[in-house]
């Protein structure tokens, strides 16, 4: 079984007029708040998989790691800082704001041994694999 992508579907029209009214102030509201997808690449070998997510010039603390029934979320948020050390940037090309990234994990995978660490701009996590056990039998001819 393969790592796989979580996608939430947001539906196109709210059920109620409630739901419209509160759609139309969330995203007026996000409208605001800068959001971006740090991009992930996904390694596997015989004892783990492997999830990398490029999101350089964070801090440890800058993010959260949720692992509930099967579905891993990463989420975190880098702060735009305008000004750093008495410069003024005229340009900014790296990625800001927060970021939410969703997998669903195959069931091979030891939960209570997944181990994240952040180094060098990259989050990387090793979730360890469950031994494949071989069922073997030797049936007798009678």
């Amino acid at each position: 079984m393969k790592l796989v992508r979580y996608n939430q579907l947001e539906p196109q029209m709210p059920a109620s007029f409630s739901g419209m009214l509160d759609r139309f102030f969330s995203d007026s509201v996000g409208a605001t708040l800068k959001q971006f997808n740090p991009a992930v690449d996904i390694a596997e070998d015989e004892k783990s998989y492997e999830i990398h997510v490029a999101v350089p010039g964070m801090k440890k603390a800058d993010f959260k790691i949720d692992l509930v029934d099967g579905k891993l979320t990463i989420s975190g948020e880098r702060k735009l800082e305008e000004k750093k050390e008495g410069k003024n940037f005229h340009s900014i090309e790296t990625q800001y704001g927060s970021f939410k990234r969703s997998f669903f994990l195959p069931e091979d995978v030891i939960v209570e041994n997944v181990v994240a660490s952040y180094e060098e701009g990259l989050l990387r996590l090793l979730l360890p694999k469950q031994e494949k056990k071989v069922n073997k039998a030797v049936i007798e001819v009678k």
